[in-house]
């Protein structure tokens, strides 16, 4: 996705967020729901290409758009489809592609309203590997030839009760409704996307010393009480320093450190 449906996609899916964040346990339902908005826009060129009509007014658009979904899923599937078929799209296919990319969104927001989001991560990397190593198993959850249905149910009867209930949420639906990428394709990208979404802060100490376990945990919580979200240390050890810590955090930089403090000291006097 490109140019004008990458703008489109964006701003929606910004909008998009807080929903997600108040939804909770909610989330995962609400991205079952996307899926399903999926699968209509890619059954039907006719629809596609009437939400994506860059002749007909955004408000014609949105209340098709409403017409069709409204009573069939969540209120909040219903308004956030009703807020992309607002937007221009380069590509027909681009208006499916950005509902699949909140749909992923909103599950990923599941399991990391469930605490399980970094497990996501591990489980769907390990089935990529298995599948790497094991031609017969990918070729059956490739197979064209066999029923949407009969390759969720094959994913069902490998993972159950093996995986977090978003992992075999995302593998079935990968499975069942691969949109011309091979499985493990989509457990890349998964993966990448739940890796982001759980992105850290990162701190760049620098220290003149050697810094102690118990003193790395200090400035980890004292830190994270700043930001209010986790972080992660990257520490360097600088004896030029003479003393103190250098912090950088983004773009804002907390200089303690004695050179700092002199160098302040020089650009004192000089001005």
């Amino acid at each position: 996705m490109r140019g004008t449906s990458q703008v489109s996609r964006d701003a929606v899916i910004d909008r998009f967020v807080p929903v997600l964040t108040a939804a909770g346990a909610q989330a995962s339902a609400l991205g079952e729901g996307l899926y399903g908005v999926v699968d209509l826009l890619d059954s039907s060129g006719s629809l596609r290409r009437a939400l994506t009509d860059p002749a007909a007014a955004p408000d014609a658009k949105s209340a098709l758009a409403s017409r069709l979904l409204t009573g069939k899923v969540d209120k909040r599937v219903t308004d956030v489809v009703s807020d992309l078929v607002r937007s221009r799209w380069t590509r027909e296919r681009d208006l499916g592609d950005a509902v699949e990319d909140m749909a992923l969104d909103a599950v990923l927001a599941g399991a990391q309203y469930e605490g399980v989001l970094e497990k996501v991560e591990d489980e769907l990397f390990r089935l990529d590997r298995i599948l790497v190593r094991q031609r017969r198993l990918r070729q059956a959850l490739e197979d064209a030839n066999a029923t949407a249905e009969a390759r969720s149910t094959l994913v069902g009867t490998l993972l159950a009760g093996k995986v977090t209930d978003r992992t075999l949420q995302l593998v079935e639906r990968i499975a069942a409704r691969p949109r011309d990428r091979s499985v493990n394709a989509a457990l890349v990208e998964i993966g990448a996307r739940a890796a982001a979404r759980r992105a850290r802060l990162v701190a760049s100490v620098t220290s003149a010393t050697v810094l102690s376990a118990a003193q790395q945990k200090r400035l980890s919580t004292l830190l994270e009480q700043m930001y209010d979200r986790p972080l992660q240390l990257n520490i360097a050890v600088d004896p030029a320093l003479l003393g103190g810590l250098r912090i950088q955090v983004g773009s804002e930089v907390v200089d303690a450190t004695v050179l700092g403090r002199l160098d302040d000291a020089r650009r004192r006097l000089a001005g």
